[in-house]
């Protein structure tokens, strides 16, 4: 580190301990001097976000104040892996290195520690992996020093079930104390010891799998699970532990998990964030009919936007909201996966590969063929309501697979790309007029029209 970035940790330290006095008498203070400070072009958009929530004091600056109900320690690791570690002195070196190697580099590492999984969820991809691969501690040591090198600090557990990994997982947390790790998980392993061991180590987040209220949660995931969500949402809150949400939205679903009641009441059980998945028909036996329809798409997108501006919760829908992230973040472009059989997708949902990283390094994954497509692809349309090769431009994917040679990395039942995005063909028809109207309505606006120029900050 050199004397700036040193200088740079040392006034954000203080600026940390500034806060934890008095939150609600500094936060004020303390935005409006970096506001002052700091050059008009460095992070504008948030800074200008920030001090007009505090100005209001409306839902984001409810959430703010509610990071500060959590335990002392795990807010303040927080800040400083995430906020500077990955922000603030990450993302600069991750620019450096797309710009040095050509190809994009990850603002997060997604990966599976393990194909196990004490579930099977409808339209979840892990279980078209089977159940008996694990990367081993030493693998996602090795991905996580490869990740750091190139500015890479936030890693996400997928799988499988990463908490049957539970031991390894909390040695990682404190070998990379300086990361933020993040999970996906049905959250039916969390116990009072396990919470324990997430205030010991501080920089391990859970994301809890809901569906919704009880009747569509258990009709996918199996009866008695939602109880158990409940149990480890109550023990997580009641430890002042930060833990969030991950949505799937179906046509079955939809009306739930976008009604005020199912944000009130996941508010009130703790969560500070929530992730919506649309429902991607991956693996033979999909059932395309949970894809939602148009109709519904267009209602869910417009009540989470809306709830977005009363709610004191950050939400995030991946495929609606992509105009802010200026598009498809897959293909290293933001994020990767690593399945446990160490292949390295363009994308959870999208298995073609050609690069494992037992036989090769991350930057070489990153420079392979079906990456380097997606690096000259994105974004796929200018339209950024129809961010996806395979969802809603299903005649772009199975172009990059040939042109590229990357197999099939699905575990259970290989199948072609044709196949796969044969599944979406219909659901694209029906969805681009709808989308065309919608971004015609909104999308050439100037803060769209950057966006899509691929001018965003970050993730």
């Amino acid at each position: 580190m050199n004397f700036s970035d040193k200088a740079k940790a040392f006034g954000f330290d203080q600026a940390v301990k500034y806060l934890e006095k008095d939150p609600a008498a500094n936060i004020p203070k303390l935005a409006a001097l970096v506001d002052r400070f700091l050059p008009k072009e460095e992070f504008a958009p948030q800074r200008e976000a920030i001090l007009s929530a505090i100005d209001r004091k409306d839902n984001w600056y409810q959430l703010i104040m509610k990071i500060y109900e959590l335990d002392a320690g795990a807010r303040i690791t927080f800040f400083r892996n995430f906020i500077l570690n990955e922000n603030f002195f990450g993302w600069p070196e991750q620019e450096r290195n797309r710009e040095k190697y050509g190809c994009n580099i990850p603002w997060a590492i997604l990966l599976d520690p393990t194909s196990a999984c004490n579930l099977k969820c409808t339209g979840c991809w892990a279980a078209e992996y089977g159940h008996k691969l694990n990367l081993s501690y030493e693998d996602i040591d090795s991905i996580i020093e490869q990740g750091k090198a190139l500015g890479t600090y936030l890693y996400i557990y997928t799988g499988g079930e990463p908490l049957v990994r539970k031991k390894d997982l909390i040695r990682l947390c404190e070998k990379h104390s300086d990361c933020m790790f993040l999970c996906f998980t049905n959250s039916t392993l969390i116990d009072e010891d396990f919470c324990k061991e997430l205030l010991r180590v501080k920089n391990f987040i859970p994301s809890i799998s809901l569906e919704g209220f009880e009747e569509a949660n258990d009709s996918r995931r199996g009866e008695g699970v939602y109880a158990k969500v409940m149990n480890a949402m109550r023990l997580l809150k009641e430890n002042k532990l930060p833990f969030g949400l991950s949505v799937c939205y179906t046509s079955v679903n939809w009306d739930d998990v976008s009604s005020e009641a199912f944000y009130d009441q996941i508010i009130e059980m703790g969560a500070l964030f929530v992730w919506f998945f649309h429902y991607m028909p991956v693996g033979q036996g999909a059932v395309t009919e949970l894809m939602v329809t148009p109709e519904q798409r267009v209602e869910l997108r417009d009540r989470i936007r809306a709830l977005r501006k009363t709610k004191a919760i950050f939400s995030m829908d991946f495929q609606n909201d992509a105009q802010y992230v200026g598009g498809c973040i897959a293909g290293g472009r933001r994020y990767l996966h690593i399945n446990a059989a160490g292949d390295v997708d363009p994308c959870v949902f999208i298995h073609y590969s050609n690069a494992n990283i037992h036989d090769c390094t991350l930057l070489e994954a990153l420079q392979s063929p079906i990456f380097m497509a997606y690096h000259d692809g994105q974004p796929f349309n200018d339209n950024m309501l129809r961010p996806c090769p395979m969802l809603e431009n299903p005649e772009f994917l199975p172009e990059m697979v040939r042109k590229s040679g990357a197999h099939s990395t699905d575990l259970q039942s290989p199948e072609s790309a044709e196949e796969l995005c044969a599944r979406t063909a219909e659901y694209a028809k029906r969805w681009t007029p709808v989308s065309e109207q919608l971004w015609h309505d909104c999308g050439s606006c100037a803060g769209c029209a950057e966006r899509s120029a691929g001018k965003q900050s970050v993730l």
